[in-house]
Order: C-alpha cells, then sequence, then structure tokens
C-alpha cells in the first residue's frame, strides 16, 4: 500500500511557481473577501496568505460583518474586477444564507475567479476552455498524475457530487478518457458500485463513511474529506480498516488539502498569465 502524500507535492508546486515570481516585476495578486466570523474560514484564509507570501504575490484579506448590504458586496467585487492589478479573487464559501452566494460568485469576472466557479467556468470546463479550475478537484487530478496512477480506460467513482468536486471532477477525469460514475447521497447500492472502482474518489462530508466492504481489492482510493471529531481530523474514508485493501491512498491530513491551497497557487500565476496576454 502507498501513501499518496500531498504535502510532498505541494511544496514542490510551490517552489517552482516562487521561482517564476521572482523573476517578475510586477507580482500576481489575490484578494480574499470573507463575509461574517467563521471560525473555520479565518484558519484556511490564514493558510492562503501564509502560501501567498511565500511565494511573493501580493495578498489582501478584505473581511466584513454580517452587517454589510449585499450591495455593498457587489459594488466591492465591481471596484476589483475593474482594477488592472487585482488578478484573482476569491469569496470565501460559505457565507450567511442571508446572502444570494451564487450571485456574488457570479459577480467575479470569469477572469479573474481564482476559484472557477462561477457559471461561465463551470460550464467552460467541457471544453477545456474555462479560466480556473476549482483547486480541489484539479488537486486530486494532480496527485494522480504525479504518483503515475493510471487514469485513462480506468473505472473511477465518484461519491459525492459538489460543485467544489465532485461535478468538477467527473469532468476533468471524462477528458482524460477515464469511465466515471458519479454517485451520492441517494445512490442505491453504493457498495456494489464502489467495489468495481480501480479508483474511488469519496468527497460526501462524512466521517469514516466508506468502510472496508465498499472497496475492492487493489483499489486507488482518493480521500477529500476532512471531519473533525474530538480535535481530531478524519477523512470519509476509514482509514484504518481500509488501507491494507488498497493499491495506494491518500492520508487524512496531508493528502488532499494541501493541493487546495497549490492549486489555488498555481490558478493565481495562470490568471495573472492571461491577464497580461
Amino acid at each position: 500500500m502507498e501513501l499518496l502524500k500531498g504535502n510532498v507535492i505541494r511544496d514542490k508546486i510551490i517552489d517552482e511557481i516562487k521561482k517564476k515570481v521572482e523573476s517578475l516585476e510586477a507580482k500576481p495578486s489575490l484578494v480574499v473577501m470573507q463575509i461574517g466570523d467563521d471560525s473555520a474560514s479565518s484558519v484556511y484564509i490564514e493558510q492562503k496568505r501564509k502560501m501567498a507570501l511565500k511565494i511573493g504575490y501580493r495578498f489582501e484579506h478584505l473581511k466584513y460583518d454580517e452587517t454589510i448590504r449585499e450591495e455593498e458586496i457587489l459594488l466591492k467585487i465591481e471596484e476589483l474586477n475593474s482594477d488592472e492589478e487585482v488578478h484573482a479573487i476569491l469569496i470565501q464559501m460559505p457565507i450567511n444564507k442571508k446572502y444570494d452566494s451564487i450571485k456574488i460568485q457570479n459577480a467575479v469576472l470569469p477572469s479573474k475567479d481564482v476559484d472557477g466557479l462561477s457559471f461561465y467556468n463551470i460550464g467552460a470546463l467541457a471544453s477545456g476552455e474555462s479560466y480556473a479550475i476549482p483547486c480541489t478537484a484539479l488537486g486530486v487530478v494532480e496527485i494522480l498524475k504525479y504518483y503515475n496512477v493510471n487514469i485513462s480506460g480506468s473505472n473511477v467513482v465518484i461519491v459525492g457530487r459538489s460543485n467544489l468536486v465532485g461535478r468538477p471532477l467527473s469532468v476533468l477525469l471524462t477528458n482524460l478518457d477515464a469511465t466515471v460514475t458519479l454517485c451520492h447521497s441517494r445512490t442505491r447500492n453504493l457498495g456494489e458500485i464502489t467495489r468495481k472502482a480501480d479508483i474511488l474518489i469519496v468527497a460526501i462530508g462524512r466521517n469514516r463513511f466508506i468502510k472496508s466492504d465498499m472497496v475492492g481489492n487493489g483499489t486507488v482510493v482518493i480521500d477529500v474529506g476532512i471531519n473533525r471529531v474530538d480535535e481530531k481530523l478524519y477523512g470519509d474514508v476509514d482509514f484504518e480498516n481500509v488501507k491494507d485493501k488498497c493499491l495506494a491512498i491518500t492520508p487524512v491530513p496531508g493528502g488532499v488539502g494541501p493541493m487546495t491551497i497549490a492549486m489555488l497557487a498555481k490558478n493565481v500565476y495562470n490568471l495573472y498569465l492571461q491577464a497580461r496576454k
């Protein structure tokens, strides 16, 4: 059983981008907008800040109380869209349900939508014409490529159909000639489907949901889940009971998580290059 460690790849990617950025006169910039005071969001933003500063990006964190009106948020996004020195804009999710999160995300220009979550970028993903690809989905593909996991012709089962991971990942892997089955909470006989997977990717948000009897021998398992229980982090896969059946598996933490930050770094740099063109 091989451990697929994302932090190794992350460090390599960030070092490569840092070297490229050092030779630039004008530095790429990332603006993160946070509405409210979600503690987990604050932790994630700090990770993004550290990444940006390590590479040499210009980083700005705009934090607003939940008393702000939606119209003010949209006006600020419009201002950032018009600022040629801003290359990437990220709306930190989640935000309070009193705001129209879809409207806010789609207010960001597709060419500055670093998360790749606008309708334009999601729609353009199938043809390979999107400005940016959702970071976690892209990170999963990078892990598979880095560890030379064969994608073409493989039977890939994805558990979870979110716009952040499952849906874009199904498109990315289909474009790489995998045969993809996209499952979700209402899929019948889920275990029968997951056992047939060559590559099993789990992003359903349920602590240790995938048990040993749901995984076939010799499977490559990618665990996207992060669940905090009694101050410990667990994935969506029951790692200890599943690992011995796997050809390879990602750990939690240290697997897919670091790749999300690495792909954000990559997306910022790519948006910068596209803007310069």
